[in-house]
């Protein structure tokens, strides 16, 4: 490769898709577009916009080669998403959105066929969360979808089989609660056989592998050189971690903050992992198994916000303090740590677009996070990737919160930069800021009293009072 080294990262979030092109020397992002991850509503059935991702992709790349210079290509993806290509390589059927609720018709069945969690490290979850439990509703769903279905990859492979015709599932995201993959093993899991589809699903390479060079027509369409690189990929979450487990020795852990807040733990105090609270075992880009816990946090910060993102005062911080205003969890009760539980406001909900309400919001969001890292047995200093970085009242309580070192990652975009380290993980340099502290002992009694009003018992249809 040449000094040059950018690298061009497909990023595809659940809430955007974007291409960012990473400077491997500077780590620096020289570029980054983005268009809205749309959902499409059907039919048959709800599924991601490819084609216009594709379309948006091939332009990117074309005007970000003329612009500045493409070394490499990488690709990183939301998890729980898998593509089934025909004999022509097309889509035997479109993407299926993980949030649609179309396997949820089949659980009874499909909770028959799984693996229990002490083999997989994935839980069951809700619609079509388990890539296992899509598959089994899509087959059921369409009888003639399995005959059709000549190979099934995951999702950053699927961008990579675009670009260069190689079929693949990367270890991070077969490994990503998919019920497909036995991490204590390293190998497929016995619902493959199940599904009858182990001479369908395509092999698990480390994301840092080569996939192929780029096809012809993509090289004429961009005027990207014909051999230009395409690594396999790798799972977003995976992405933020990846730089971390090149160049940090353990114990320490990672929480990835965007739609989803991934909580990762390396190295950490060995626990039993509870499956009902949105544990799991997820696989780094080594084939590691990672102790994992997540939950909606960005999801629930733009349900709460409602776009709104007020200047926060100290006299916001001390309103909140001195009225003892809390979100109680869970704003998004299908997924983390307090599954099941309904939302509320205590002492009562503030005024939408006030400053008392953001800071409120930003302490539950750091509460939640803390109780992710707490269940997984987390260690040592916590690093923050992602949007959340430039929420100091999140950082400053998640810091109290866990008692540990919380530091940040200067990066914009965690996930295109560790994407893009699969070329070169040496290229990592520190890159951290040490998080500001606020009030401690004010802070500790609040992270106190939030603690014991969010372990109340549970009453039916949602938390008590």
């Amino acid at each position: 490769m040449t000094t040059r080294r950018n690298i061009a990262v497909i990023d595809i979030g659940k809430t955007n898709a974007k291409l960012a092109l990473v400077d491997l020397n500077s780590l620096a992002e020289v570029a980054v577009v983005t268009r809205p991850n749309r959902v499409v509503p059907g039919p048959p059935y709800p599924h991601f916009d490819v084609e216009g991702h594709w379309t948006f992709l091939l332009d990117a790349l074309g005007q970000f080669h003329r612009d500045h210079g493409i070394d490499g290509i990488s690709v990183t993806t939301h998890g729980a998403t898998a593509a089934l290509l025909a004999e022509d390589g097309t889509l035997a059927t479109p993407i299926l959105d993980y949030e649609f609720d179309g396997p949820s018709s089949v659980t009874a069945e499909y909770d028959s066929l799984r693996p229990p969690f002490c083999d997989t490290g994935s839980p069951r979850l809700a619609g079509g969360l388990n890539v296992g439990a899509q598959l089994h509703w899509l087959f059921a769903n369409d009888p003639g979808l399995h005959a059709r279905t000549a190979q099934i990859v995951t999702y950053p492979q699927y961008w990579g089989h675009r670009l260069t015709g190689v079929s693949a599932t990367d270890v991070t995201s077969i490994g990503c609660h998919t019920d497909l993959w036995n991490p204590h093993a390293g190998a497929f899991s016995a619902l493959v056989d199940t599904l009858a589809i182990r001479d369908k699903i395509a092999p698990a390479r480390r994301s840092a592998e080569r996939l192929g060079s780029i096809l012809p027509d993509i090289a004429a369409r961009t005027g990207l050189p014909p051999d230009t690189p395409v690594v396999c990929g790798i799972h977003d979450s995976n992405a933020s971690l990846y730089p971390h487990i090149a160049s940090r020795a353990a114990p320490f852990c990672v929480v990835s903050t965007g739609t989803w807040v991934v909580a990762m733990s390396v190295g950490g105090h060995s626990r039993p992992l509870d499956p009902d609270r949105d544990t799991l075992i997820n696989v780094n880009a080594l084939g590691q198994p990672v102790p994992s816990a997540r939950f909606m946090g960005g999801r629930e910060y733009e349900i709460i916000s409602q776009g709104h993102a007020p200047a926060i005062t100290s006299a916001d911080t001390t309103r909140v303090l001195d009225s003892g205003l809390m979100l109680l969890p869970a704003v998004e009760p299908r997924s983390g740590p307090f599954q099941g539980h309904q939302m509320r406001w205590h002492p009562s909900e503030p005024a939408t677009g006030s400053g008392d309400r953001d800071v409120a919001l930003s302490w539950y969001l750091a509460l939640v996070t803390a109780e992710c890292l707490d269940i997984i047995g987390a260690a040592g200093p916590v690093i923050v990737e992602g949007p959340f970085t430039r929420n100091r009242q999140y950082i400053e309580m998640l810091q109290t919160a866990t008692g540990r070192s919380v530091t940040t990652s200067t990066s914009s975009t965690g996930t295109s930069v560790g994407a893009a380290l699969l070329f070169d993980p040496a290229s990592h340099p520190s890159c951290d800021e040490p998080a500001v502290m606020g009030a401690v002992e004010t802070l500790e009694r609040y992270a106190a009293a939030w603690r014991e009003r969010s372990d109340q018992p549970v009453a039916k249809g949602g938390r008590t009072a």
